[in-house]
C-alpha cells in the first residue's frame, strides 16, 4: 500500500488546510465523500487538526465538530471491515506488481536477445541505437555551460560569431568563370574518351566529376557524362542527372572540355578491361600529379581511343598542379554543378521555414536554389525579421568513431560495441593494430586524432556564446548512441531541427530513397546558414560547404571550425577550469581558425578557393 492516495500515506506539509477545504466545500452536498479520506493509523491526528481548526472564538465546537463526532463513532463500529477491506486490496496489488515485474523480466530478457540476434543478421547495422542512459563525460563543464547560458538570457549577451570577425574576406570575389581559357594541352581532334565511375557519396562524386574534368582537359581527351557507382553503404542508384542539372554543366564546360552524354556506337561494344583499358585506384597513387597521368594513361587512352576510371576518386592532388587545372576544378565545382529543380525547390521550402520570414537575398541564396529563391515572407509582420540560425555537421557516426580506436566514455559496453564493429568491418585495422605499437586512448584525444562528441560540441558553441535559444540545423547523420549522446546537446541547446523538421512525409517522399538526394537537401541548409560549424573539417561534406562559403558568402558567411587537438588540451582541465577560462580559450581557438589566408601548398582548392585560379582580388 502507500500508493495513489492511500491513507497510509505520509501526510505532506499544509495537509492540515487541504482537509479543512475539502469537508468545507463537500460536507454539504455528500457527506459520505469524506469518509473516503479518513481512518487507519492516522484517524485521531486527521480528528484533533479538525477539533483545533473548527472551534469558534469561544472555544466551543460548531456544527462541523459534530458531525465529525458522529462520523468517528460510526468508524468504530465497522474498523474491523474496513481494516479488512484494505488488507485484501493490498494483498491484491501486491500480488498484481509480482506478476508484471516478472512478465517485464521475461519480456526484457527475450527483446535483448532479439536484438542481439538482429545485430548479427545484419552485420552491425544497428550498432548504438539500443536506448540507453545518457552518457557525459565532463559534467561539471556542462552545468557551468548551463549556468552561463541561463544567465546570458537575462543580460541579452549576443555571440560575435555571427559575423565575419575580418573584413579582408569582402574583398575576395568569385571570378573562376570569367578567365577564357586558353586551351592549354588541346591540339586538335581529341585523343580519345574519358570514363569514370565514381564511387562514395554526394561530395566525393562531386570530386570526382570537378577531377575528372581536369583530366580531360590535362589528356585533350572527350569526357563521357560520369557515372555513379552503387554502394551498399550508400544504397542510391542516382545518376548525375538525377542531382545536377547535365545539361547546364555540359554548356559551362564546353569552352575548355567537350562532355558527350554515350560512347560513340564502334567503342560501346569493347571490353575496356579486356584490352586494358580499366584503371582502378590501385593503378594510380592518392593525390597523383599530372604528369602520373601523362606517363600512364595517355599512352593507353592514344592506342585504344578509350580510358575507364573505375572507383574513381581523389586521385588527382593539389599541387604542383598547374595553374587553368586549378581554375578548371574551381568552375566546374562553383560554377556548372546546378542541383535540379526538385532539389532546387524543396531546398528553398526548407530555407525558408527554417528562416520564418523571408531575408535579403544572397549570393548563396542564388547559386544554390536558382530560380526557387524564397519570394515572400511566411508572416506578416516585418518587425520580426529574418530568423538567423546556425547549421552544424556533427560527425560522430558509429563507422568513424570505431575506427579512430578512441574511446568515448561509455564504459565496458561502448568498447565491447566498438570493438565488434572493427572486427567486423575493419579487419584490416585490426591487423594493423596487431603489428604494430598500440597508443593509448588518452594519447590519441591528444593528438587531435579523436572524433568530437555531441557533448564536446554543445560545449564549443556554449563557450563561444551562442544563446540557449538558438537555432541548430543538424545536418542528417546516424548518431552513435542516439539520444543518449544527444541529451548534453540538448540540455543546452533543445532547439535543435533537421529537414524533417520543416519538411512533411509527403515533400521528402520524392528523395526518401535516395541517400544523395537527401544529402543535397543538407548541403543547401548548410551552405546558406547563417553560421555553419563542423566538429571534423576533414569531411567532404565540411570542406564543400566551407569552400562555398568562402567562395559566394561575400564576407558574411562565418564559418566555426574547431582545432581538435587544442580543443583536447582544453578538455583536459575538465575539473580545474573555471567557465571564464574555458570561453576565452575556445574563442581564441576559433578566431585563429577563421584568419584570412590564401590556399596553402596541397590545401583543397574545394575547401579554399581563396587563391588566384578562383578568386579575385577587388582591392
Amino acid at each position: 500500500m502507500g500508493k495513489q492516495g492511500s491513507q497510509r500515506s505520509p501526510r505532506p506539509k499544509g495537509a492540515k488546510d487541504y482537509h479543512v477545504r475539502s469537508l468545507e466545500s463537500l460536507s454539504s452536498s455528500d457527506p459520505s465523500f469524506g469518509r473516503r479520506f479518513s481512518g487507519g493509523d492516522n484517524n485521531w491526528k486527521t480528528k484533533v487538526v479538525l477539533l483545533d481548526d473548527l472551534k469558534n472564538e469561544n472555544g466551543k465546537l460548531g456544527f462541523k465538530g459534530v458531525y465529525v463526532g458522529k462520523r468517528n463513532t460510526w468508524f468504530r463500529k465497522h474498523i474491523k471491515s474496513i481494516a479488512f477491506m484494505f488488507a485484501l486490496l493490498g494483498f491484491l496489488f501486491l500480488l498484481d506488481s509480482v506478476m508484471v515485474t516478472i512478465f517485464d523480466s521475461i519480456n526484457v530478457q527475450n527483446g535483448s536477445t532479439s536484438r542481439k540476434s538482429s545485430n548479427v543478421k545484419n552485420g552491425g547495422s544497428e550498432y548504438g541505437n539500443i536506448e540507453k542512459p545518457p552518457v557525459q563525460m565532463y559534467s561539471r563543464l556542462l552545468n557551468l555551460a548551463s549556468n552561463s547560458l541561463a544567465e546570458k538570457e537575462f543580460k541579452q549577451q549576443k555571440s560575435s560569431f555571427w559575423e565575419e570577425p575580418y573584413q579582408k574576406t569582402a574583398v575576395w570575389k568569385p571570378c573562376a568563370d570569367e578567365k577564357k581559357s586558353v586551351r592549354i594541352g588541346k591540339h586538335g581532334k581529341s585523343n580519345g574518351y574519358l570514363l569514370v565511375s565514381a564511387n562514395g557519396g554526394l561530395n566525393q562524386q562531386r570530386v570526382a566529376i570537378c577531377n575528372a574534368v581536369a583530366l580531360a582537359f590535362l589528356l585533350n581527351a572527350t569526357l563521357v557524362v560520369p557515372k555513379f557507382l552503387y554502394s551498399n553503404v550508400w544504397k542510391d542508384p542516382s545518376q548525375l542527372g538525377d542531382i545536377y542539372q547535365e545539361e547546364y554543366f555540359m554548356k559551362i564546360m564546353k569552352d575548355e572540355v567537350d562532355i558527350v552524354k554515350e560512347l560513340p556506337s564502334h567503342l560501346k561494344s569493347l571490353d575496356v578491361e579486356a584490352i586494358g583499358s580499366q584503371i582502378t585506384d590501385a593503378d594510380i597513387p592518392k593525390e597523383a600529379t599530372p604528369n602520373d597521368y601523362l606517363e600512364k594513361v595517355l599512352p593507353i587512352l592514344l592506342k585504344n581511343e578509350v580510358v575507364h576510371f573505375l572507383g574513381f576518386g581523389n586521385r588527382l592532388g593539389f599541387d604542383p598542379v598547374p595553374s587553368e587545372l586549378q581554375r578548371l576544378r574551381c568552375k566546374c565545382n562553383f560554377h556548372a554543378l546546378k542541383f535540379v529543380p526538385k532539389i532546387q525547390q524543396a531546398g528553398s521550402l526548407l530555407i525558408r521555414r527554417i528562416r520564418r520570414y523571408d531575408s535579403a537575398h544572397s549570393m548563396l541564396d542564388k547559386e544554390l536554389l536558382g530560380e526557387f529563391m524564397p519570394g515572400s515572407p511566411l508572416t506578416n509582420d516585418p518587425s520580426r525579421g529574418p530568423f538567423k540560425y546556425l547549421a552544424l555537421h556533427l560527425r560522430f557516426e558509429v563507422d568513424m568513431i570505431a575506427y579512430s580506436l578512441c574511446e568515448f566514455g561509455g564504459g565496458e559496453d561502448e568498447k565491447r560495441e566498438l570493438k565488434s564493429y572493427r572486427e567486423s568491418h575493419f579487419p584490416l585495422l585490426i591487423e594493423r593494430v596487431q603489428n604494430s605499437k598500440p597508443i593509448s586512448t588518452s594519447e590519441l584525444r591528444k593528438l587531435g586524432r579523436c572524433p568530437l562528441t555531441p557533448e564536446e560540441a554543445a560545449l564549443v558553441l556554449a563557450g563561444l556564446g551562442f544563446k540557449r535559444g538558438t537555432y541548430i540545423y543538424l545536418a542528417s547523420s546516424h548518431i552513435y548512441g542516439e539520444k543518449s549522446r544527444m541529451h548534453p546537446f540538448t540540455s543546452l541547446y533543445p532547439n535543435l531541427v533537421t529537414k524533417e523538421t520543416f519538411l512533411t512525409p509527403k515533400e521528402l517522399a520524392p528523395f526518401r530513397n535516395f541517400s544523395s538526394q537527401m544529402a543535397a537537401l543538407d548541403f543547401i541548409a548548410c551552405a546558406t546558414s547563417d553560421v555553419f560549424a563542423m566538429t571534423d573539417s576533414g569531411s567532404q561534406l565540411s570542406s564543400l560547404v566551407s569552400g562555398f562559403r568562402t567562395y559566394y558568402g561575400g564576407g558574411h558567411a562565418p564559418t566555426l571550425r574547431p582545432n581538435k587537438k587544442r580543443l583536447a588540451a582544453i578538455l583536459s582541465q575538465n575539473n580545474t577550469i573555471e567557465w571564464n577560462t574555458f570561453g576565452d580559450r575556445v574563442r581564441k581557438m576559433i578566431d585563429e581558425g577563421q584568419k584570412v589566408k590564401l590556399r596553402s601548398f596541397g590545401r583543397s582548392i574545394y575547401r579554399q578557393p581563396r587563391c588566384p585560379e578562383c578568386m579575385c582580388k577587388s582591392q
